[in-house]
């Protein structure tokens, strides 16, 4: 199970090793539509800008240089899934998968990465979670040293919020990186319940540009 969800190890490292490849899903204008067919999302950044859309059959990448960087996963609930939902319920589910799938794959590439709170939001998508990590060393935002192309002796360690859901027997999960800890560094002085809500509502606004197979035709 977790090796076909290491997409939190490679989706990231898209947008940056392979910009410009053909996408496994396509645009429709300004939107996105992924491989599947189950959503499509209204593009959070400009090409026109630098930035870059990267995707393979579950995950897109959008990352520009000015503060995106957002993932979207989606991924078919096969038969051990379902019955772990099923035995588990929606909140302890999504609890469950964040910690067994999601922490385990930062932590396999970012050793020290922990989490610093989770929430379940039973008004969002019919019941989300919302949950905050820690990763030292996990920035796609870290300035690079001109000479040698690596980040600086001491990184910062990255915010990564991720919402989690169920959707038309799918599992998504959205993640964004609050990019302000390295763009801003010593002027950074947001407190926790600031970061979380800054999160929260990026994240909230990212499912707001997502529309899904399932949806029902919308009333002119």
């Amino acid at each position: 199970m977790l090796r076909f969800f290491t997409f939190l190890l490679c989706s990231a490292a898209l947008a940056i090793t392979a910009a410009g490849a053909p996408l496994a899903g396509r645009m429709d204008g300004e939107s996105y539509i992924s491989p599947t067919g189950e959503f499509r999302i209204r593009s959070p950044i400009l090409t026109e800008l630098g930035g870059t859309i990267d995707d393979n059959q579950s995950v897109v990448t959008f990352h520009d240089d000015f503060g995106t960087h957002i993932s979207i996963a989606c991924f078919d609930l096969d038969a051990t899934q379902r019955w772990e939902l099923d035995t588990r319920g929606l909140r302890d589910y999504l609890l469950y998968f964040f910690n067994d799938v999601v922490m385990t794959n930062f932590r396999t590439r970012y050793p020290e990465s922990t989490i610093e709170s989770a929430r379940y939001v039973a008004e969002l998508m019919d019941g989300s979670l919302i949950a905050y990590s820690l990763l030292p060393g996990g920035s796609y935002f870290e300035p690079a040293n001109s000479v040698t192309g690596t980040p600086p002796g001491n990184p910062v360690v990255a915010k990564r919020g991720t919402l989690l859901f169920v959707r038309h027997r799918h599992v998504y999960v959205v993640s964004t990186e609050l990019a302000e800890r390295a763009t801003q560094r010593s002027t950074y002085n947001l407190s926790t319940k600031q970061e979380d809500d800054q999160l929260s509502t990026r994240l909230t606004a990212i499912v707001g540009r997502m529309t899904f197979t399932d949806d029902k035709p919308r009333t002119p």
